[in-house]
């Protein structure tokens, strides 16, 4: 599965050598609800427009927590390869339960390579990119969730 090709993520990912192994949550079970992520500036071509987005996913998965090699957290966050990160209801980065399900270092749960060409996220954006697949959303979303931006970004990028 996809989480398996990461594992080996320098191997088949060129820029991606110091991302970190994607391992049992810190709270040792699966984690499958609603979240709350911040949309960090980066290269990623999925979040082009997007830093400073404060936004609603979904998480679903019991292997979430980034742990990272001597060093690597540090040269990801230096290169700017942090794409998102779990922020708590005040708009903090937390490494808190339950605001971040997994634990992993920094919020960190989403990385991206240096060309922003290819990014790996733990939540699942294609889970609410309607305004109906949310919980509550304002008024003047329309038919389109904040995610839509996205999908729309790939779409734009693949021409």
């Amino acid at each position: 599965d996809a989480w398996n090709l990461l594992q080996m993520r320098g191997e088949i990912i060129p820029g991606a050598a110091h991302w970190p192994r994607f391992v049992r949550n810190r709270s040792e079970q699966f984690e499958g609800r609603f979240s709350l992520v911040e949309v960090v500036d980066s290269p990623s071509i999925f979040f082009r427009g997007m830093a400073g987005s404060r936004l609603p996913i979904v998480v679903s998965h019991g292997e979430g927590y980034a742990e990272f090699g001597d060093g690597d957290l540090a040269r990801c966050i230096d290169a700017r390869l942090v794409a998102m990160r779990f922020i708590d209801n005040k708009g903090q980065v937390t490494e808190r339960y339950p605001a971040n399900p997994n634990g992993s270092p920094e919020g960190i749960t989403s990385l991206t390579t240096a060309d922003g060409r290819f990014t790996a996220l733990m939540p699942h954006p294609e889970r609410v990119f309607r305004t109906v697949q949310n919980s509550w959303h304002p008024r003047d979303w329309q038919e389109d969730g904040g995610w839509m931006r996205m999908f729309r970004n790939a779409r734009a990028w693949v021409g």
